[in-house]
């Protein structure tokens, strides 16, 4: 093959034939290669396949489930509790030593919390605070500002003006001032906290059910010995009325050991504070509705002889 001479050294004649031979050697090497990869990810899918396949591809067998009960089983067994002689029987009334009280369980037979009473009467006491103490700081108290002695000279201590706490007459350092010393407690704990103090009186035989309160005058001295026939002594009276009757009210206030309060106002600390606790009927319904949980109760059995309380009053 005839060679040229070009700078010194010899270069082929057909060096571009050469170079377009390398590069298609090299193009047939890279696509052999490729072949390989191709052929080994085919085998490893396939045989990926064959062991996952079966598995997936086969339908998953219909699990039967079990049937659902028609009735929810109960889970709380109602209250029932003796009427309690009314202060003044009606004409409509029934006979208290026949009938008895039916209670909502989830109310009236809920668990023993001693830590939610804690809480409840704490936040009662707290808002009864008034914060009104007030005591003046050295700026507040009357008085010249000028020093009592001279610095030195005089052998005793170093003092500045009258207003100074180590001094009578002066301000107080650190004193009490007007505060609110009430605490939040969330809703839900409240109402439990009513549910546990009703539910601590049932079980402790503490709770009376009457079917109303009413009095027809204001005579303290008829009231006072009904009151001690029936054993009512240390009784806080609970009525479910908007407003209590006006001649119950005014002969019950003079009345030592005995108060009567709506079901608005009466609280936690009031109810664990007395001993004794009587609701009327209605009473005894807002707290049903009030506090009442969703929760299965077992039906109730008739009674030959004996009638629950109606359930519209």
């Amino acid at each position: 093959m005839p060679l040229t001479k070009h700078n010194s050294f010899r270069t082929p004649i057909f060096s571009g034939v050469r170079q377009r031979v390398s590069c298609s050697s090299l193009l047939l090497q890279s696509l052999s290669m490729l072949g390989k990869a191709v052929s080994r990810t085919a085998r490893f899918s396939s045989r990926r396949v064959s062991r996952v396949g079966p598995s997936v591809t086969k339908p998953a067998e219909a699990r039967s489930r079990l049937p659902l009960p028609d009735k929810v089983k109960p889970i709380l067994e109602p209250a029932y509790l003796s009427l309690t002689p009314a202060l003044k029987k009606g004409r409509w009334d029934p006979p208290a030593d026949s009938n008895v009280v039916v209670l909502e369980p989830s109310v009236f037979k809920h668990p023993i919390r001693r830590d939610i009473l804690h809480l409840c009467v704490i936040h009662h006491l707290d808002s009864l605070r008034q914060g009104s103490a007030n005591t003046k700081t050295r700026g507040e108290v009357r008085g010249s500002g000028i020093k009592i002695r001279r610095q030195k000279g005089s052998g005793k201590a170093r003092l500045g003006d009258g207003q100074s706490p180590m001094l009578v007459g002066g301000g107080v350092a650190f004193g009490p001032k007007p505060r609110d010393f009430s605490t939040k407690l969330p809703r839900k704990v409240i109402e439990m906290g009513m549910r546990v103090a009703l539910s601590s009186k049932l079980k402790a035989q503490r709770l009376g059910v009457m079917t109303r309160m009413y009095w027809p005058n204001g005579q303290t001295k008829h009231l006072t010995q009904k009151i001690d026939l029936l054993g009512l002594r240390k009784t806080l009276f609970v009525t479910g009325e908007l407003e209590a009757h006006e001649g119950l009210r005014r002969a019950i206030r003079n009345i030592p050991l005995v108060e009567l309060k709506t079901t608005e106002e009466v609280s936690v600390y009031e109810i664990m504070k007395w001993q004794r606790v009587v609701l009327d009927l209605r009473a005894v319904d807002y707290f049903e509705r009030t506090l009442k949980k969703n929760v299965p109760v077992e039906p109730i059995p008739l009674l030959e002889g004996v009638q629950s309380r109606p359930v519209s009053v």
